[in-house]
């Protein structure tokens, strides 16, 4: 029995195997042209390869160098010479033959001098002493007892004799400086309203001396008083 042996396998050449590299390359290629993935591709990558090339970080900022400090001025000492000494003064020696021309001195004796006369005090005058206040004006009060007046006696209420009734009353009374009553009003009630309304029509009804200051008639008012007491 014969044996039959199978055929061997076709062996691809290197250039037929770049040659399909490079056709299934383009293929792809415009696949993706036409369906729009490799212009997707180019927009994403592109601005950034750009925008990597342009952008550049911040440069750090370089700060000027502080300016230099002037040395300090160095004070020299002068040291001062020493003073020296004043050249002596010279000293005049006593010569006892006087002068030809030399003047010759009086034995006489002075004259005593003139007494000094004493200082003359004036005593100042005494201040005027301050002149006294004026004397206040001189009143008169207004008075109802005098005879040429005639004024009668007040009226004793009816009522209140028979009631009992009596007391004091004071009326204050405005003399004019005719001698009429102007106003009057109870200054001090007898606690009977009887008795006050009688004394008030009783000095209205008088006539008296007007009041004076300084001689001087002018209107003042007077205290009037009316004692109500039965017999």
């Amino acid at each position: 029995m014969s044996s039959f042996s199978s055929p061997p396998a076709p062996v691809i050449s290197r250039n037929a195997a770049i040659a399909g590299g490079v056709v299934a390359f383009h293929v792809a290629a415009l696949w993706a042209i036409q369906s729009g993935l490799l212009q997707r591709a180019v927009e994403i990558i592109v601005p950034v390869a750009i925008m990597s090339e342009f952008i550049e970080p911040p440069r750090p900022k370089v700060e000027p160098p502080p300016p230099p400090v002037p040395p300090k001025p160095v004070k020299r000492t002068v040291a001062k010479a020493p003073a020296l000494p004043p050249p002596p003064m010279p000293v005049a020696i006593a010569d006892p033959t006087p002068a030809p021309n030399a003047p010759m001195g009086s034995l006489e004796p002075q004259p005593p001098a003139p007494p000094i006369a004493a200082p003359v005090v004036v005593a100042a005058a005494p201040a005027p002493a301050p002149a006294a206040p004026p004397a206040p004006p001189r009143i008169e009060l207004p008075s109802t007892n005098a005879d040429y007046l005639q004024n009668p006696k007040p009226a004793y209420p009816y009522m209140s004799k028979r009631m009992g009734e009596q007391g004091k009353s004071i009326i204050n009374v405005l003399i004019g400086i005719d001698g009429l009553p102007k106003e009057a009003k109870i200054k001090q009630s007898s606690g009977f309203d009887r008795l006050d309304q009688a004394a008030l029509e009783t000095v209205m009804r008088w006539r008296y001396v007007p009041g004076k200051r300084a001689g001087v008639a002018v209107p003042m008012a007077f205290d009037v008083p009316i004692n109500w007491v039965l017999n």
